[in-house]
C-alpha cells in the first residue's frame, strides 16, 4: 500500500490528518487475556521475543482488537545487550537482571559481531508482522520498529537490572567518562545497526526509548542523551532518507526542545508530565508531537479518561500529531478502556 494511504506516515509527510493516529506504547502485553496465553505458552520472556511465531502473534493482538494506526514490534529494549553477549534473564517479580558492567574487561568482553545473527529471529517478527498486517486486512497500518536509546539500556547494562536512581550508572559517568563514554559510543554503533536492519526487514518507523533521560542534570542529558540520539538518527537518514525516527526522552522536561533541536528527530513522545502548551513553544512546527495521555487515566476510564483525551486532543490540534500514552500500558488497564479510548479519539 502507498505511504500515503497509512495515516501514521501521512502525518510524518507533513499532511494534515484529524482525527490523529492513534496507537498506544505497550500496546502488546498483559492487559490483554490473548497476550498472556501467549506469554504462557512461549514459557519465558526471551523466547517470547526470540520466538518469531510468538512474537508476531503478541504484535498483531492489538491490531486485531482495536485496529490501530501502527504496530510496534513486539520485542524489548534489552535485547541489544543480549545481541552483544551480555547475560540476561527475567524474574518473575524483579525484572531483568545482568550481570553488572563495571570496567574496560567487562565493556571488552561484548561483541558487537555476534550482534548479526543474534538477532536473526527479531528480523523474522518483523518480516512475519509486515506479511500479517497485509494477508489480515491491516493494510493502512504502519509498522514501527524500535531500540532502546543508548543511556538508558547503559542503565540497566552498568547496575545489572533496575534501579531506582541508577546511582551507579550516574557515578560511572562522573567518575569514569572515559569508559561510561566507551560504552555510549558502542551502544550507538549496534543502534544503527538494529534498527537499520530492522528497517530493511520491513519497520516503516523506528523509535528510540529513553526511558531514563529524565535521572540527568542537563550537561549530562546533552552529553548521553542528545548526542548519541542525534548520532542515530544522522546515520539512519543517511541511508534511509524517508524513514521516520522518533525520539522517547521520557521526563526531559524544560530540555525537550533543545532535544528536538539538536538531534533533528522526525517526531517526539511526550511524557504525561509534558505540559502541551509548552511543548508547542519549543518544538518546532514541522516536528510531530506524540503522547501523552497519563497510562493511569486509561485505567480509571469513564469521565476522567474522556475529560484528559479531550485536552489532549484541543491542546495538539493544528499540529502534526499522533495521539498515544505519556508511558506504556499498564497491565490492570481494562481492556474495554482501550476500545473506549480509540473510538474517543476517531471522532474528534
Amino acid at each position: 500500500m502507498d505511504r500515503a494511504a497509512k495515516p501514521f506516515l501521512q502525518v510524518f509527510a507533513g499532511d494534515p490528518v484529524w482525527p490523529p493516529p492513534i496507537w498506544l506504547m505497550r500496546q502488546a502485553g498483559r492487559y490483554l487475556p490473548e497476550y498472556r496465553a501467549v506469554r504462557a505458552k512461549a514459557g519465558n520472556f526471551i523466547a517470547l521475543c526470540t520466538t518469531p511465531e510468538f512474537a508476531v502473534e503478541a504484535t498483531l493482538q492489538p491490531i486485531r482488537r482495536y485496529r490501530f494506526d501502527a504496530a510496534i514490534l513486539f520485542s524489548d529494549i534489552l535485547m541489544v545487550p543480549w545481541a552483544l553477549g551480555q547475560g540476561l534473564d527475567y524474574r518473575e517479580g524483579e525484572g531483568p537482571v545482568l550481570p553488572p558492567l563495571r570496567s574496560v574487561a567487562d565493556i571488552g568482553s561484548l561483541q558487537l559481531d555476534r550482534m548479526e545473527s543474534a538477532i536473526q529471529p527479531i528480523l523474522q517478527t518483523v518480516r512475519g508482522v509486515r506479511r500479517g498486517l497485509a494477508e489480515e486486512g491491516f493494510a493502512a497500518c504502519s509498522l514501527i520498529g524500535f531500540a532502546g536509546a543508548p543511556f538508558t539500556v547503559a542503565c540497566y547494562m552498568v547496575e545489572g537490572g533496575g534501579s531506582r536512581d541508577f546511582a551507579a550508572t550516574r557515578t560511572m559517568a562522573y567518575a569514569e567518562p572515559s569508559l561510561f563514554g566507551q560504552l555510549i559510543e558502542l551502544l550507538t554503533e549496534a543502534t544503527v545497526r538494529y534498527l537499520s536492519a530492522q528497517i530493511d526487514a520491513g519497520a516503516e518507523a523506528v523509535m528510540l526509548f529513553d526511558t531514563w533521560a529524565g535521572i540527568l542534570p542537563p550537561a549530562q542529558f546533552r552529553q548521553h542523551v542528545v548526542e548519541p540520539a542525534k548520532a542515530i538518527r544522522s546515520r539512519l537518514k543517511q541511508s534511509y532518507p524517508k524513514v521516520p525516527v522518533i525520539g522517547f526522552p521520557r521526563l526531559a522536561g524544560v530540555l525537550i526542545g533543545d532535544y528536538v533541536s539538536a538531534t533533528g528527530i522526525d517526531g517526539v513522545g511526550l511524557d504525561s508530565g509534558m505540559e502541551l502548551r509548552f511543548a508547542k513553544q519549543v518544538i518546532p512546527a514541522r516536528t510531530v508531537m506524540q503522547g501523552n495521555l497519563d497510562p493511569l487515566a486509561l485505567v480509571a476510564g469513564g469521565p476522567a479518561m474522556r475529560r484528559e483525551t479531550d485536552a489532549i486532543l484541543g491542546a495538539a490540534k493544528g499540529r502534526p500529531f499522533v495521539f498515544n500514552l505519556g508511558h506504556g500500558i499498564v497491565p490492570q488497564t481494562p481492556p474495554g478502556h482501550v476500545a473506549e479510548l480509540v473510538e474517543q479519539v476517531r471522532a474528534a
